[in-house]
């Protein structure tokens, strides 16, 4: 389904993703972890069009997109939630998810409501407060919208970044259960970017370690999770583990 083929992406100067290259299949999901600043959501803006690779390419679906505008690659099925929700918070819940639609706006308002409908139903609490004010959720209200907002642009793979920042234990399983429905039910697939290392496993299907903007680690999730060098880097153990040798 995707194909990242030695991407190198830079800030500035700075020389954030160095050769990354992995393969997607469809229906599954794809963990990416790894320490602050290591480039995973630089990664993410790159696949979704927000920062342009200077070099490599993306295929998605038999299509090259690296040269593709935000907007062009939302159309074809790839939607970004971003770190730190960024709702807009004098917007209602619903205008809130109208905007996820923004790209299809001149649908019918049935087709529209239908899809709010089914966000409604992965996520209840979002309909007792559709005329509420973005801003006056808590954090995990605000990130089930977001997860809502970024299902009604109706895409075929979702790219989730920090999902779990800053949220308790109990939301933060509620988020990864809402997670494993969509694949099992929706057939989306997924790419899941986390700190939180145990709780992205728990659910990925493959997983890869991300360090200093190169993959230092790929595999079968599950594997992973297992894995002493994983565990004392980020599982409470030893911190100065370094996978670059």
């Amino acid at each position: 389904m995707l194909k990242v083929d030695n991407i190198h992406t830079f800030h500035g100067y700075l020389h954030v993703l160095k050769g990354i290259s992995f393969e997607l299949e469809k229906g599954e999901i794809f963990a990416i972890v790894g320490s602050n600043g290591a480039g995973k959501s630089t990664l993410l803006g790159t696949i979704a069009g927000v920062y342009l690779q200077k070099e490599g390419n993306i295929i998605y679906e038999g299509r090259d997109i690296s040269k593709k505008k935000v907007e062009e690659i939302v159309r074809q099925g790839i939607c970004l939630v971003p770190e730190r929700r960024q709702i807009f918070d004098a917007l209602t819940v619903k205008d809130n998810l109208m905007l996820g639609a923004y790209h299809r706006i001149k649908e019918s308002k049935k087709t529209l409501q239908k899809d709010i409908d089914r966000c409604y139903e992965l996520f209840p609490k979002l309909k007792t407060m559709e005329n509420r004010p973005g801003g006056l959720l808590s954090g995990g209200e605000q990130q089930m919208l977001a997860i809502a907002r970024g299902l009604m642009s109706n895409p075929k793979l979702m790219m989730l970044d920090e999902p779990s920042l800053g949220l308790a234990p109990l939301i933060v399983k509620d988020i990864m259960n809402i997670l494993d429905h969509l694949r099992e039910d929706f057939n989306t697939t997924i790419i899941l970017v986390e700190q939180n290392i145990k709780a992205a496993l728990k659910i990925a299907d493959r997983a890869c370690v991300i360090e200093r903007g190169e993959i230092v680690m790929t595999g079968n999730a599950k594997d992973l999770m297992k894995d002493q060098r994983v565990r004392d880097a980020y599982m409470g153990g030893k911190k100065e583990t370094n996978f670059i040798s």
